[in-house]
């Protein structure tokens, strides 16, 4: 696998959530499948809560591509199939961090994501 502008993000992105936000390397999948309207999706980075559920889904953008309302709407569309808690958008520059707050049905945008703790 060539390190291409996106992946850089991504393996970046990996070793923040490992080194500073603590999350075991064993709960992080790399391009998980997913079937969205009978077509084949891939998440980023998926990271799962130790129970086997999605805790956080990573949408990783080339630093040179700016973050839009459809970078949003791709992760949402995919946290529509996964309920995953926590959002991040990144294109390596610029980081967005969003809470599901599922009472509400809306995003929460947060400074950071909470740091790993067993459950």
């Amino acid at each position: 696998m060539s390190l291409t502008p996106e992946e850089w993000v991504r393996q970046h992105i990996i070793h923040y959530l490992i080194n500073d936000k603590n999350y075991p390397i064993s709960l992080i999948a790399i391009e998980k499948k997913l079937i969205i309207n009978k077509l084949s999706k891939r998440t980023d980075i998926l990271v799962f809560t130790s129970k086997g559920t999605p805790n956080i889904i990573v949408e990783c953008k080339a630093p040179s591509v700016k973050i839009n309302q459809n970078s949003f709407d791709q992760i949402a569309r995919y946290n529509l199939k996964l309920a995953a808690n926590y959002l991040i958008v990144s294109n390596g520059l610029n980081h967005y961090f969003c809470f599901m707050d599922v009472e509400k049905e809306q995003y929460v945008f947060l400074e950071n994501i909470p740091h790993y703790i067993s459950d």
